[in-house]
């Protein structure tokens, strides 16, 4: 099996036949609070957005990936790895899954794939997510996948009701080399 893939799902590149679910999903206003997303993204500018997701992640400091069944290459949902700091060996991970694919333990398995690439693949140290406290199923998620609750930023995020603390989840790579804290 490669490393981007298990029994159940694979991790690949984002190609130009993603377009229209992608432009489903980035303007999803129902998701625009957890990714701070304040406008709609035209079809032109993920069209261009996709001939640029080719880039190396040390030149675009951002990975995406599509999540599909093993089977097939249907997007049902998609993976980052976003501000990537190659110096400090560090970054963060996202993920949505399409509605009708929660709850089967397919973003669990997405974020270990993901993981696994990071600290295999590129060698990182660490990853990191922030979390909206209003969100416990992110939470779980990244409890099952590993990651430990490190911190708080307080009011952290502003939204139509308000400010909002985040939750800064940290998963340090296993295999590290200790070090002096």
């Amino acid at each position: 099996m490669h490393i981007l893939e298990n029994k159940n799902i694979k991790l690949r590149s984002l190609e130009p036949n993603d377009l229209d679910e992608l432009f489903d999903i980035e303007n999803d206003t129902s998701l625009w609070d957890i990714s701070n997303t304040h406008a709609p993204y035209s079809r032109d500018l993920l069209s261009k957005y996709l001939e640029e997701s080719a880039k190396d992640i040390y030149e675009a400091k951002q990975l995406r990936l599509v999540v599909s069944p093993i089977e097939s290459d249907e997007l049902i949902g998609l993976v980052d790895l976003f501000q990537f700091e190659p110096h400090h060996r560090r970054a963060g991970v996202g993920i949505i899954i399409k509605k009708e694919h929660q709850g089967k333990g397919i973003a669990t398995q997405a974020v270990e794939l993901m993981t696994q690439y990071a600290f295999k693949s590129l060698g990182l140290h660490q990853l990191f997510a922030h979390i909206p406290l209003k969100n416990p199923g992110s939470r779980q998620l990244y409890e099952k996948a590993g990651f430990s609750h490190s911190g708080t930023l307080k009011e952290w995020t502003k939204d139509r009701h308000g400010y909002s603390d985040v939750l800064i989840y940290q998963l340090l790579n296993p295999e590290r080399k200790p070090t002096n804290t």
